[in-house]
């Protein structure tokens, strides 16, 4: 009798740990101020920033090769890091399910500005505003790329292996 309940009792302790958001990966909300303050990071490390969205096929066609760097680089001053575009309201509904179903590993943040042409130019000039699109900084050593559209496997790492720690 104690086995059996035992076992109900590390099956139910199983269940409602497979089923807890609170082990999903975080989806931090936040402002184009916090954008710029990634941007503007001091640090000697490689910042690998991919703006995305769950609607956007060439974004989520690129996207495990942003994983598979976190992966490469995790412990390397790599830091990869998804800005989500999709509306703040959809947040719970399209943004998290998707990072819980593909089980993302990288930093993944949601830009919760409506306004794009008010941030944009700011952050990159030469951006449209379109989606896909990448930027590969160092502030310390003064390097930085920018690409918009999506990128193959190919192309995303002979850019990682030109400003690589």
């Amino acid at each position: 009798m104690m086995k059996i309940k035992l076992n109900f009792l590390l099956a139910t302790l199983a269940f409602i740990l497979a089923a807890s958001p609170a082990f999903a990966q975080e989806v931090k909300v936040i402002k184009y101020k916090e954008l710029e303050q990634i941007r503007n990071a001091p640090h000697d490390t490689l910042y690998v920033v991919n703006f995305w969205a769950t609607w956007c096929r060439p974004c989520i066609k690129e996207m495990p090769y942003f994983e598979a760097l976190t992966e490469q680089y995790k412990d390397q001053p790599v830091r990869v890091m998804l800005v989500s575009m999709d509306a703040a309201e959809d947040l719970e509904s399209r943004v998290k399910p998707f990072v819980q179903k593909r089980n993302l590993k990288s930093d993944v943040l949601l830009l919760d500005e409506v306004d794009a042409n008010s941030w944009i130019d700011k952050l990159e000039p030469k951006w449209s505003g379109a989606i896909p699109a990448t930027m590969v900084f160092n502030n310390k050593k003064k390097q930085y790329e920018f690409v918009e559209g999506e990128l193959s496997q190919e192309a995303l790492q002979r850019i990682i292996s030109k400003y690589k720690p």
